[in-house]
């Protein structure tokens, strides 16, 4: 899979203006964005996929058409949601999703180091 470069560039505008410990990872079949070391943002094609709160997902998922739960191997990812490009299309669309993620970012548990 790819990105879009496009949103890709919008999505590091936002977390540049939100936080500075940000590195960028090709994985899940696009690009992530790491921020302090945890999976926060990631772009996929014309999605993104976010990674919030477990207790906000269902609201999530209810208020936003369109918007699923990344499943991986079958295995359902808890706290990790595919938001739609129509939910995505302006900055003023973009901007909440890229803020919930940054706000669950310091709870967030990081990935077991190999």
């Amino acid at each position: 899979m790819s990105y879009d470069e496009k949103l890709a560039d919008r999505i590091r505008e936002l977390l540049a203006a939100a936080t500075n410990n940000i590195e960028e990872k090709k994985m899940f079949g696009g690009l992530c964005f790491m921020v302090n070391e945890k999976m926060c943002v990631c772009t996929r094609e014309d999605t993104i996929l976010i990674r919030i709160d477990p207790a906000k997902v269902e609201g999530v998922l209810a208020d936003t058409p369109g918007a699923e739960q990344m499943t991986m191997g079958g295995r359902i990812m808890k706290g990790y949601i595919r938001i739609p490009e129509e939910a995505i299309n302006t900055k003023k669309q973009l901007q909440p999703w890229i803020k919930m993620a940054l706000n669950f970012n310091p709870d967030a548990k990081s990935s077991k180091k190999k």
